[in-house]
């Protein structure tokens, strides 16, 4: 066992205390040099890690790839034992998600709780750079992080309870009683937390706690109450505030829609729907539902939307949801257009942007080709999961061979048909994920 750190007294969180001694340059600076980039290339690829596991391209092996990559410059830092967790808390001058999440590796394998306190103040101060903490109790192992989480979970302060929690709900670990303080917590960041643990680790013995927050002021809050809670079993009252999240422009709209039409049979979904076709601003809401549905009725839609260079690679992404057609393997994908003269695709913003990097150009004639050869074996008005009926092994299938988006799809269907049962987590190190997938063949 790696020796603990020097001990710092946790009530001493002051901001103007350096985290650590600057590392003094040895004879070897070359060491140095290495050491050094390996805490800079950790850092940066833990940030580019976050657009990684929302890919549509990105499937379970190339995650395993990308966490090797991670793993490796993470080993690389252990090797120089405290010098190198040091460089790591040095890093922090640039706090970022990235800097804070191989900060927080360091501490963590060191079971330095001060120095994890003070990493948590950190957090607090700066919110951008939190999930780059909690993001670390997710990759770390539950053997090395039992101890420090239950020390944080029974502390008084709302963001280290905050840490505990996440340290359980990355690891899919029922906090037990911590959960019940923490759901009647007056910090809202910490009660829509715990909101969401309950859900997410199939607690349905909390399933009334969760209802009684649907009209939570806070709009985290409500949104995770009745997401718990339709993933607990309530498919009214839950259903409803959902779909009148959906309905609003806040941060949750677009989740609230997915989920709503991930359960609404057929008809009712495309009665749900109907509103939202009314609007064309809102297309890329609709064609992004649409997938949800698993409806084949949309597909004809879907291939007449492809050839809107602002909309192509969405509706490619649906298709392939809908009827599991991969469109680079099957040879249905056009040449990219060329980025000067797309003025379509110019027109995007940021976020449409990053929606659809990675994705293919599907080529509408070959995909209508497709469609009519294939349609026949997928009928309308039945949810399809890539081309199958969302049953277990359906499922269990996808999250084996899917992209990421698909593979969180797949998740939800197998968390709506068990109650009890916990949320698949696809952006967990693709290590556990495998070994997950496997105890569940």
């Amino acid at each position: 066992m790696r020796p603990a750190m020097e001990p710092i007294e946790a009530g001493t969180l002051r901001r103007s205390r350096p985290l650590a001694e600057p590392v003094a340059h040895t004879a070897s600076g070359a060491l140095f040099n290495v050491l050094e980039q390996h805490v800079e290339d950790a850092a940066a690829l833990r940030k580019i890690r976050s657009r990684i596991v929302r890919a549509p391209h990105v499937r379970l092996p190339d995650l395993a790839r990308f966490d090797e990559r991670i793993a490796a410059h993470l080993d690389g830092i252990a090797v120089a034992g405290r010098e190198g967790v040091r460089m790591s808390i040095q890093a922090l001058e640039r706090a970022g998600k990235g800097e804070l999440f191989t900060a927080a590796i360091g501490c963590i394998e060191w079971q330095s709780n001060p120095a994890i306190l003070r990493l948590i103040a950190l957090g607090q101060a700066v919110p951008d750079a939190r999930p780059g903490l909690h993001s670390a109790f997710g990759w770390v192992s539950a053997r090395r992080l039992a101890g420090v989480v239950s020390t944080l979970l029974a502390d008084d302060d709302p963001a280290t309870r905050l840490a505990g929690l996440e340290g359980c709900l990355q690891h899919r670990v029922n906090p037990k009683r911590h959960l019940d303080t923490a759901l009647v917590s007056e910090d809202p960041v910490l009660r829509a937390r715990a909101l969401r643990c309950a859900g997410e680790i199939g607690r349905v013995d909390r399933l009334e706690a969760c209802q009684s927050c649907f009209d939570d002021p806070d709009s985290s809050c409500r949104f995770h109450a009745a997401r718990s809670a339709l993933l607990l079993g309530d498919r009214e009252v839950a259903l409803d505030v959902i779909r009148d999240i959906s309905l609003t422009t806040s941060t949750f709209g677009d989740a609230a829609l997915a989920l709503a039409v991930s359960v609404l049979p057929a008809a009712e979904a495309h009665r749900w729907l109907e509103p939202i076709a009314a609007h064309p601003e809102d297309a890329r809401r609709l064609i992004r539902a649409i997938g949800f549905t698993g409806d084949p009725r949309y597909v004809q839609w879907l291939i007449g939307h492809m050839r809107d260079d602002r909309l192509a690679r969405l509706a490619g992404e649906s298709f392939s949801l809908i009827t599991g057609a991969d469109l680079v393997a099957l040879q249905l994908v056009r040449p990219v257009p060329p980025a000067a003269t797309t003025d379509d695709e110019n027109d995007l913003d940021d976020a449409a942007r990053e929606e659809d990097d990675g994705a293919p150009w599907p080529d509408p004639d070959k995909t209508g080709k497709w469609w009519d050869a294939n349609k026949a074996r997928m009928p309308c008005n039945v949810r399809h999961l890539m081309g199958a009926l969302p049953s277990k092994a359906q499922c269990i299938e996808v999250l084996r061979h899917g992209t990421q988006r698909q593979r969180a799809a797949a998740a939800i269907q197998l968390r709506l048909a068990d109650p009890r049962g916990v949320l698949f987590n696809c952006a967990a190190p693709a290590w556990r994920q495998r070994r997950v997938l496997q105890a569940m063949a």
